[in-house]
């Protein structure tokens, strides 16, 4: 895959932080992720004092910041969605769809939105950046966020079956999600080439995320009787299989059975 290079982030006095990217997306890409901000991450939008999420980077289409707005409405009514692009035309090409607790804003990095936001999204943005400067975005965004709030980095392919990403709060990245459609995979390693821009460079003998992905290939192997009962319950064996072996998995059966697994990120950070 072409992956269009972007420059190093730099700030610039009253302009958006960050670059262009390509903008590719789909309707539904993001269903993967919003049933997760919709279920186990759900806690943090109903304790909200200002229930505000962002949608940063929604590309060239807002059918996704959209679809996060319908779904999370599921979850509080009053919940407002901002799709944030940093390409003008984007913006006003978004404009027409604005709706009570549903905006589009021009900006980047810096969020610009009133208030502390409690969820950001940005998937298949930094993955069109340069690694050295994750730490910088991470931080920028992480000091945008609310008390509760959380930051989700993550890459997915063109039509959300495989997707990975990592969840921040204000202070420290808590985890790795991955999820897949069980159709979409031989192997649960198969999701390497959608790793976040942080670790999908690090996927080599000696770093933590090649010791977790390969410890997944293990254990779905090991859990290969399973496979007449069908992949669900073969996916299932394996993130079992995964706790006895020691790995830190913070999640459990109710999403185990959606095809996904989130680990601890300590257990995959970057040595």
């Amino acid at each position: 895959m072409v992956v269009q290079k972007a420059e190093r982030v730099r700030g610039r006095q009253g302009k958006p932080v960050g670059n262009i990217t390509r903008g590719t997306t789909s309707p539904n890409r993001m269903r993967r992720l919003d049933r997760w901000l919709a279920g186990p991450q759900s806690w943090r939008l109903r304790a909200a004092v200002d229930p505000l999420v962002v949608d940063l980077g929604y590309g060239a289409s807002p059918a996704t910041a959209v679809e996060l707005f319908e779904r999370l409405k599921a979850v509080r009514q009053d919940v407002k969605v901002c799709g944030v692009e940093i390409e003008p035309g984007r913006v006003e090409a978004a404009k027409p769809l604005e709706r009570p607790g549903l905006s589009f804003a021009l900006g980047g990095f810096e969020v610009p939105v009133p208030g502390s936001p409690v969820l950001v999204r940005a998937f298949n943005v930094l993955r069109q950046y340069n690694e050295a400067d994750v730490g910088s975005i991470w931080s920028l965004v992480q000091s945008r966020l609310s008390s509760n709030g959380l930051f989700i980095d993550g890459t997915c392919d063109e039509i959300g079956r495989r997707m990975t990403w990592v969840a921040l709060d204000r202070h420290q990245p808590l985890s790795l999600s991955i999820s897949v459609r069980f159709g979409s995979m031989e192997l649960p390693s198969d999701v390497a080439e959608r790793l976040p821009k942080a670790l999908i460079h690090r996927n080599v003998p000696g770093e933590k995320i090649h010791s977790y992905l390969q410890a997944l290939d293990r254990a779905w192997l090991e859990a290969a009787p399973l496979a007449a009962f069908g992949k669900r319950q073969r996916w299932a064996a394996m993130c079992r299989g995964m706790l006895d072996a020691g790995w830190p998995l913070i999640d459990g059966p109710s999403r185990w059975r959606l095809g996904e697994v989130t680990v601890g990120w300590e257990s995959v950070a970057p040595d």
